[in-house]
């Protein structure tokens, strides 16, 4: 019987550096794995970095106008590789704004195009009432246009873009912005501030309408946190439905209106993607063209947003390459 055993004692013992060599190759390869992906996942950081860093001159602080005793300024961010042509960074939040808020790396996929940006920076709320924001960032639009020769760019074909409060102000200048008072002696109050194309995220369209919004009183009052911004403290619900139709862009389309590219989430309960889409139809219904994105369970910002601004560079791509018959 002891000889028969034999074999199968010593068929075992061989099968122990057989498995062991082939768990070495096993963790051979995982290690082999792991560090190629490893090395993808680097170069791609390494690459996304590059991409959001590109070349640019950015001259700060060029004062364009005045409110309340202080200066109001705007940068020039100049890519290495202009392609004549300008774009409006409204540069607001919460209708606050300051020099230190915007980052190239947010403006990079309209920089690697050749796009001259402008970031336009106003005074906050409630230090100016939101008239008074679009009164300075109409000023500021004036400002870019009366300096156009200077920065290389296009009077006549400007593109405008922000989000949120920003939004606002960008489809403030799509619906109202035009030719200054012809009897200012100012030079660039003479100046349009008419934008030509329009990208932008979740903007505030309906003032006189807040359904759905966290902001929405429930008596058609202003919104809540914002009473301040509006000169609504306490609330004059006869004056306040007069601001609330002034600064609604909505009420405000005509049939000459900028190509305009919105995106918006459909789970933002600040502003209500209805907002958007209300907007959208009375839009269509002028004639003009207006392309809404639905951002799927997006809320009043997303992770992806860095991403989306390319989709807004294709948009002036497209709506900017022809300059319009008759100019301004």
């Amino acid at each position: 019987m002891v000889p028969a055993l034999e074999p199968v004692i010593h068929g075992s013992m061989s099968s122990r550096p057989m498995r062991q060599r082939r768990r070495r190759g096993y963790l051979t390869v995982a290690a082999t794995l792991a560090s190629a992906a490893a090395m993808v996942l680097v170069a791609a950081v390494a690459a996304a970095w590059i991409y959001f860093h590109p070349p640019h001159e950015w001259t700060r602080g060029i004062v364009y106008g005045e409110r309340h005793g202080t200066p109001l300024t705007l940068d020039v961010v100049r890519p290495a590789h202009p392609n004549g042509l300008g774009v409006i960074l409204i540069v607001s939040g919460g209708w606050r704004s300051g020099p230190d808020s915007f980052q190239p790396w947010l403006g990079a996929p309209l920089l690697r195009r050749g796009y001259t940006i402008f970031p336009i920076y106003h005074l906050s709320q409630p230090k100016a009432s939101v008239s008074e924001i679009v009164a300075d960032v109409s000023r500021g639009v004036r400002f870019v246009r009366e300096h156009a020769q200077e920065y290389g760019i296009d009077p006549d074909r400007l593109g405008v873009t922000g989000g949120s409060a920003g939004g606002h102000l960008a489809l403030m200048l799509a619906t109202r912005g035009g030719p200054g008072p012809a009897d200012t002696a100012d030079p660039v109050d003479q100046t349009s501030s008419c934008v030509q194309s329009v990208a932008i995220f979740y903007p505030v369209t309906d003032l006189t309408d807040l359904r759905g919004s966290t902001e929405d009183p429930g008596d058609g009052g202003p919104p809540k946190n914002f009473r301040k911004a509006f000169r609504q403290e306490p609330v004059d619900m006869a004056r306040w439905k007069e601001t609330a139709a002034d600064l609604s862009p909505i009420l405000h389309v005509h049939d000459e209106l900028p190509p305009t590219l919105i995106y918006h989430g459909n789970a933002d309960t600040l502003v209500p993607f209805d907002q958007s889409s209300r907007y959208a139809d009375c839009v269509r219904e002028a004639g003009c063209e207006i392309a809404v994105r639905e951002v799927d369970r997006g809320g009043h910002g997303w992770l992806t947003m860095p991403l989306d601004i390319m989709a807004f560079a294709d948009w002036f791509d497209r709506t900017l390459a022809r300059k319009p018959a008759g100019g301004l």
